[in-house]
């Protein structure tokens, strides 16, 4: 069968010729390229080519079957571009190691095994850096790679077998330097048989003028003090490829792991990096102007280097992981396809973009790669010349009008995109001058000098400091109210150490006009943005207006809590940390949709509540896994919602009204269920970097305070049947299951049915659910002149005790009114069954409505109590009344 490669390739032609002509036979790279090419294939290859002397020459000629399989394949249209990136990266992987432990024995033989300062065996790892670190290495690429060491020390003295050493012992950093150089030798060199890989090592600390192989603590110093912004890029693809084979697989790991704290916290910053982007600017810049300028001598698009080429999809994609990867570890893929589609995921950019750049990524690269089949060398130009571009196209598989169309449409696009994303910010065109002071509100003009005499301004960067006279001068321009302006200067007193928050808003005018639109019109919104500043992320994540998808929003928190470890164990302060940032960000997210106008009160504490519900489901999880006292995989305990959270009428910052019920015969199941119940109370109520997750209240339980922390099911029925309280019944009214045992769940509902549906004197709950309003009334008193919407006679309690006062008296013959449907569902089932007059009833329904939404709009501005004129509810507070008095008589 001829192979399609011939005719397109001169390496191709040149290679099968000096096979043939030294007596061997094509047949290997036919069979070789019938099938997908994996790594196990590759290793069978090398192994097949490998004379137990001489391994470079081994591999150099495993390398040219491998080109000519893999170049046979692709043009045939037979192996997609992963396979072919993935060949040769587990050739380049396969290959290092080989040269590295060839050389290594040699020099075990002269010095010895190399030790650390304990003692212990250490290998040199080599750690290959751009497309070989990220899976994607090009088919005539370089090699790049860093060298690297566990620790100082010195050879052991002793050959493998425990003879002496022919030359004594040696400095580990020698042996490992030497080492290092034998390896690239062997894989640099070029005979009659080819190369294996042309090997860099530039991007080691200090490139050329740094040495070629650095320790750990070596490279954790340079980071620190010396690490520049592009090596974060180079670094977010580094990935060990090979060892020495000297210390074993174990201690592979354990230099991996160790490496990973070193790079991880210089690559992935915990706080949202947004000062990237001027780093990145400049980078791309210096490599436009010398792609132009190759241009301009050579003719021809450089498909990697040029406006719209594979670097800027890189750039592209890194940019969001580099900016966001420490938050998110499902950014933290070094390849690019994978990141392009988290990107997607997360919707950081609109999915035709996101498509558009996998669709030129995919083209460029195989373009790339036919460029590079033809003479095996390092390329990335497509000439001007037609006849090679008709190749090309024809390699592809492609018309030559339809590849020019498609080459211009890809190019067009990935500079669009990557143009929108390192724009410059558009506000500094805004600003026309500095802020006027002799306009500003005298509390304004207060608030500012004293920001600018604080240690935070004061100690600020100088551009921080421009950063913040810009963006006040900004908003004062479009005439930000005074409240905003005030809201303003504390956000920007706040995070002036973190600039990264002010080239945010810099970058992005929309959503500086979000922020000042919150600042403005809601004061608690201003303090949350204050206190949480990094949910300003939201506002540029491009869905802060969209409907969370709470599947979606569950597994990428789970990812994140994942991947919070120490030492391969959970990081709890951590963990508890990012639960906090989710939950601030989930938050903030509808908080902006309702100061928009998107959520009614209504729907707000609906979904409010699915994220109380379903962080609490996660928290029991993460919770009991730690726990000490854990006697089964799946506690068998659930989680009882009373209160606001039972009702699904959460607020922004309600308390978690909570019971804590088990099913588990276990003897050990008290002790273990009240210690998990005392440390997830600590994990969702304690103080953190990241703030508090939820108040807990837990005094709603058998026996309030006074009670264990858990109780068993069994044990809650007893008390609720003979024990309960007339205001516990009224509390169970509200109650739900909201996460844990579903089983467990199901079974408490049963119970409080049948407590709920009890036959009950009339007279005697009248009088209690009476006597109880009047204890509460007692203990709000209300001397301000003003209308406490909760409660004052009249208002939201009296309907709360109404609603109650009617389940606990007719729950037993309207089995409709025992769902925990809500107060105003109730209302309407009560007037349904005759229970109440109709029109009471939507009074009633009316009024809780007026009264929540006033409420709520008091919390967003920032009121300690939910007070308005008695004139401003009147009507809603008689009606009330009114029907009080009707029920009770008083």
């Amino acid at each position: 069968m001829p192979f399609r490669a011939e005719s397109y390739s001169g390496y191709f032609r040149r290679s099968a010729f000096a096979i043939t002509a030294g007596g061997e036979s094509l047949d290997p790279v036919e069979a070789l390229a019938a099938a997908p090419i994996d790594a196990a294939r590759i290793a069978a290859l090398i192994e097949s080519h490998r004379p137990a002397d001489d391994a470079g020459r081994a591999l150099r000629k495993a390398r040219r079957t491998l080109m000519l399989a893999l170049m046979e394949r692709d043009i045939r249209g037979d192996a997609p571009l992963e396979e072919i990136c993935t060949a040769m990266t587990s050739f380049a992987a396969q290959a290092t190691a080989i040269a590295l432990r060839a050389a290594a024995s040699e020099l075990v033989e002269q010095f010895g095994t190399p030790l650390d300062t304990e003692g212990r065996p250490q290998d040199l790892l080599a750690v290959a850096m751009g497309k070989g670190g990220a899976g994607e290495l090009n088919v005539s690429s370089d090699l790049d790679l860093v060298f690297l060491h566990r620790d100082r020390g010195e050879t052991s003295g002793l050959q493998a077998d425990g003879s002496p050493a022919r030359r004594g012992r040696l400095e580990a950093a020698e042996f490992f330097h030497r080492l290092a150089r034998r390896a690239i030798g062997l894989l640099s060199e070029v005979n009659g048989d080819g190369f294996v890989f042309r090997v860099d090592t530039r991007l080691r600390p200090n490139g050329d003028s740094g040495p070629l192989v650095g320790s750990f603590a070596m490279l954790e110093e340079y980071f620190y003090a010396q690490g520049r912004e592009w090596e974060r890029f180079a670094w977010l693809k580094g990935r060990v490829a090979a060892d020495s084979g000297m210390a074993g697989e174990a201690a592979r790991a354990d230099d991996e792991q160790a490496l990973a704290k070193i790079t991880g916290p210089f690559v992935f910053r915990r706080y949202l990096d947004y000062e990237v982007f001027d780093g990145l600017r400049t980078v791309h810049a210096l490599i436009r102007s010398e792609a132009r300028k190759r241009e301009a001598r050579r003719q021809g698009l450089d498909v990697k280097l040029g406006r719209g080429g594979i670097r800027e999809i890189e750039f592209a994609a890194q940019l969001f992981q580099i900016v966001r990867g420490g938050r998110d570890p499902g950014l933290q893929d070094p390849a690019t396809l994978p990141t392009l589609a988290a990107i997607g995921e997360r919707g950081l950019l609109p999915a035709a973009d996101v498509s558009l750049l996998v669709d030129a990524y995919r083209l460029l690269r195989r373009t790339e790669h036919m460029l590079q089949y033809r003479e095996d060398e390092q390329t990335h130009r497509l000439p001007d010349d037609p006849a090679v571009r008709a190749d090309v196209a024809a390699m592809l598989g492609m018309p030559a009008t339809e590849f020019e169309a498609a080459l211009a449409a890809a190019t067009t696009a990935v500079d669009r995109i990557f143009n929108d994303l390192l724009a410059e910010p558009g506000q500094q065109e805004e600003a026309n001058g500095g802020i006027d002071e002799d306009d500003l509100d005298e509390d304004v003009a207060r608030l500012l000098a004293a920001m600018r005499n604080g240690p935070r301004y004061r100690a600020a960067k100088d551009e921080a400091r421009q950063s913040i006279e810009r963006l006040l001068a900004i908003a004062q321009g479009r005439n930000t109210p005074p409240r905003g302006m005030a809201g303003l200067i504390e956000l920007c007193e706040t995070v002036c150490r973190r600039p990264g928050y002010l080239a945010l808003l810099a970058r992005h005018p929309d959503a500086f006009d979000r922020v000042l639109r919150m600042l403005s019109r809601s004061q608690w919104a201003a303090g949350y943005l204050v206190r949480h500043p990094i949910v300003l992320d939201e506002l540029i994540a491009g869905q802060v207006l969209e409907p969370i998808d709470f599947d979606t929003w569950e597994a990428s928190l789970r990812e994140r809590l994942e991947a919070a470890l120490i030492e391969d164990q959970p990081d709890t302060e951590r963990q508890m940390d990012i639960a906090r940032e989710v939950h601030h960000a989930s938050a903030f997210r509808l908080l902006a949709q309702d100061i928009e106008g998107q959520l009614p009160v209504e729907r707000l504490s609906d979904l409010l509540s699915e994220i109380a519900d379903r962080m609490l489901g996660i928290a029991i999880e993460y919770v009991w896994a730690q726990s000490p006292k854990r006697h089964r995989d799946v506690p068998r305990l659930a989680v009882i919602a009373y209160g606001r959270l039972g009702g699904k009428e959460l607020g922004y910052t309600s308390d978690l009204d909570l019971v804590f019920l088990y099913d588990d015969e276990d003897k050990r199941s008290q002790e273990a269920y009240s210690v998990l119940v005392r440390r997830l109370n600590t994990w969702l109520s304690a103080q953190t970097a990241a703030g508090v997750l939820f108040e807990v209240d837990l005094r709603l339980r058998p026996n309030g305070d006074a009670g264990l922390l858990a109780s068993s099911l069994a044990a809650f029925e007893t008390y609720q049947r003979d024990e309960a309280w007339v205001w516990e019944h009224q509390a169970l009214t509200r109650a739900r299951y909201c996460a844990g045992d579903a089983g467990i769940g199901a079974r408490f509902e049963a119970i409080r049915r049948e407590i709920l549906a009890r036959p009950r004197d009339p007279d005697k709950l009248r009088e209690e659910v009476v006597a109880m309003r009047k204890r509460m009334h007692q203990g709000h008193p209300n001397r301000s002149g003003k209308f406490d919407l909760k409660h004052d006679a009249g208002g939201m309690v009296d309907i709360e005790f109404i609603v109650q006062y009617l389940v606990l008296r007719h729950g037993a013959t309207h089995p409709a009114l025992l769902d925990n449907a809500g107060n105003i569902a109730l209302l309407g089932r009560a007037a349904q069954a005759g229970l109440l007059d109709a029109q009471r009833a939507g009074g009633l329904a009316d009024a809780y409505r007026r009264y929540r939404s006033l409420q709520h709009a008091l919390r967003l501005d920032g009121a300690q109590y939910a007070r308005v004129e008695p004139g401003d509810v009147a009507d809603e507070a008689a009606a009330v009344t009114e029907a009080w008095s009707t029920l009770f008589g008083d």
